[in-house]
């Protein structure tokens, strides 16, 4: 439905940007307590020295790679001399071994989170949700990669870098260029656009500080002298 179509990819990155951005700081201004990860290590380590690293790894490489990958403008890609098929080929093989490792370590977590009593005991349900969320859109983007493999000129890819470029640049006409694609990549970039949505309201927010932290590689030595 072109209604549909227009509001989900043309209206609603907009309105998840606004909340994940505004959403963030009100929390840290009127919440900074709630402001931390939520670690359940105390309680127990074990799956979580597995699961955790394969999770972040993952994660953090899919996040990086769609990044790169959907706002580098056509024309940078043109001039490194790599084709839409190469990229998509290249899209596939590194999204499918960081989507599988993601999954792992995220399945390790959950039920470690579900099968330890006082993991389970102390979990809110925003936890519940996020790792449900989390799951069933690492499960999609995964999907994708079949789909893609039944047409790898990469012109799928193109459309998506240009929704993308259009919607980061406040271009209009960006619905317009996802009214063809299957919806399987549409789900999937529902589910992922949600995810910002709900970062403000879960232990997400610890992703902030993560970045943040970056800043103490500047930072001069902290001199310690002994009395």
């Amino acid at each position: 439905m072109p209604a549909l179509n227009d509001f989900f990819f043309g209206i609603y990155p907009y309105i998840a940007l606004t909340i994940f951005l505004l959403g963030s700081l009100v929390r840290y201004e009127r919440a900074p307590y709630s402001w931390k990860s939520d670690s359940s290590q105390l309680l127990r380590g074990g799956w979580l020295r597995l699961g955790s690293p394969l999770f972040h790894v993952g994660v953090l490489g899919l996040f990086f790679g769609h990044l790169v990958g959907l706002l580098t403008p056509l024309a940078v890609w043109r001039v490194l001399g790599i084709s839409h098929e190469t990229k998509q080929l290249t899209a596939m093989i590194a999204g499918g071994v960081l989507g599988l490792i993601c999954l792992t370590g995220l399945l390790i977590l959950i039920c470690r989170r579900l099968s330890d009593p006082r993991i389970a005991a102390t979990s809110h349900r925003g936890d519940r949700l996020l790792l449900a969320w989390l799951l069933i859109t690492l499960l999609l983007g995964l999907s994708t990669i079949v789909l893609s493999a039944r047409h790898v000129d990469g012109a799928m890819m193109v459309q998506l870098m240009e929704w993308a470029q259009h919607i980061v640049t406040f271009r209009p006409g960006a619905a317009d260029l996802l009214a063809g694609v299957p919806w399987l990549f549409k789900l999937h970039l529902f589910m992922g656009m949600t995810l910002f949505v709900i970062f403000p309201f879960t232990r997400l927010v610890h992703v902030w500080s993560g970045f943040a932290s970056l800043a103490y590689l500047a930072r001069a030595w902290q001199l310690v002298r002994p009395r």
